[in-house]
């Protein structure tokens, strides 16, 4: 009855059944992965927040399949004012629901049945199920760590067929925290007009850099078709909100084309709402007073996992340049999910195994650094006491 694409195992996984047997027997667990911010104890600006929901605008009806021109300048804006970039036209702009969204709808532009799109790995879980949906090969290039992540360029040369349409990148990458450096966009470039690829970039940690600085956005690549990905959700730490985009740029002739066939599939969906669209230059504003407290949030984490660190030899932190994530390297003595597992049966911390993000062997977990300050700390020292 149903289609091979949805044909995913459903069963939940062994870590999931812990952490329900364990917070029903009354344990409060130290949650070492939590992503989301509205629940990471953060101060919002609530009123002008709620106020931007309740604009009188939003009672007229007006289809508008790129997004409103408001909503659309206001994005413009962003990037001139927080990356320096005055060349982005809102018309290369459409909004969407969710970079998920803005994902299907290029992956739909891009690609027939069984066309292919290499992805990083390690990366982000969504991947697998945003090409099951869209029937889409994902073909993965490794990330080597060596003092720091780096793309693996020969394994791109034998990653790529007559079939792949597209390269993804994530700008940083979610969970490793390393950005794609200038010589390595370059590379890229060259990579994709050689073989005549799109590049997608996934943004929506771009303004977590740990050092603090303005990291190259890909919105401003004018070398090969390029579709670049982000929206409120990290931006301004308002994922509920579901405001995001897709920026296109890269040569006009290829723009255009692009634009004209993502405008009818946003066209066909419309599915970006009208009070979301007039709040949009308010809940961008956010960010202004968010960001400063996430990133402080993060490094005041790191430094407190390098002091505990410090005090022991078997684990080891990986590098991290940006995000809201941290990789722990451990000794190998079970698999990540039951090292997991264990962690939370015996010492109530809650932390995610490496395979979650498709690393390619065990000895590795994934920590948030947005977690409480305080439950951070006694998470760690917790963990270190079984793995340390």
């Amino acid at each position: 009855m149903f289609s091979d694409r949805t044909n995913w195992k459903l069963t939940r996984n062994r870590l999931t059944e812990a952490l329900e047997e364990v917070r029903s027997s009354g344990a409060r667990v130290l949650d070492l992965t939590i992503s989301n911010p509205t629940r990471a104890g953060l101060r919002y600006d609530e009123t002008p927040i709620l106020q931007s929901l309740a604009s009188p605008r939003a009672m007229d009806y007006d289809p508008q399949p790129k997004g409103l021109p408001s909503a659309r300048a206001a994005v413009a804006a962003y990037y001139q004012t927080q990356h320096g970039i005055h060349s982005l036209d809102p018309e290369r702009l459409i909004l969407t629901t969710s970079t998920s969204e803005g994902y299907s709808f290029v992956f739909r532009l891009l690609c027939n049945p069984g066309d292919e799109l290499l992805v990083p790995k390690p990366s982000y879980p969504l991947f697998e199920f945003l090409a099951d949906l869209q029937d889409v090969k994902l073909v993965p290039y490794p990330l080597l760590y060596d003092h720091g992540w780096q793309m693996d360029f020969p394994s791109l040369q034998k990653a790529v067929t007559e079939r792949t349409r597209g390269f993804v990148v994530v700008h940083p990458n979610n969970p490793t925290g390393s950005y794609v450096h200038p010589q390595e966009q370059e590379a890229l470039n060259c990579f994709c007009r050689k073989h005549g690829l799109a590049l997608i970039a996934d943004e929506v940690f771009l303004d977590y850099d740990h050092n603090r600085a303005t990291q190259r956005s890909f919105v401003a690549n004018q070398d090969v078709l390029t579709f670049t990905l982000s929206g409120v959700s990290k931006i301004s730490a308002l994922p509920q909100m579901k405001v995001a985009w897709i920026a296109t740029s890269g040569p006009a002739v290829e723009v255009e084309a692009a634009q004209a066939r993502l405008e009818v599939i946003a066209d066909t969906y419309l599915s970006m709402n009208a009070p979301i669209q007039w709040a949009t230059s308010a809940l961008l504003e956010q960010r202004k007073s968010i960001q400063q407290q996430l990133l402080d949030r993060a490094l005041g984490n790191l430094a407190e996992l390098d002091r505990q660190l410090a005090t022991q030899k078997t684990c080891q932190r990986l590098s991290v340049e940006g995000g809201w994530y941290a990789i722990l390297r451990v000794p190998v003595t079970q698999t990540d999910e039951e090292l997991a597992v264990d962690l939370l049966r015996r010492k109530f911390v809650l932390v995610h195994p490496g395979h979650f993000y498709d690393f390619p062997s065990d000895g590795y977990l994934v920590l948030s650094l947005i977690t409480a300050q305080d439950d951070f700390a006694d998470g760690i020292k917790r963990l270190l006491q079984v793995v340390g």
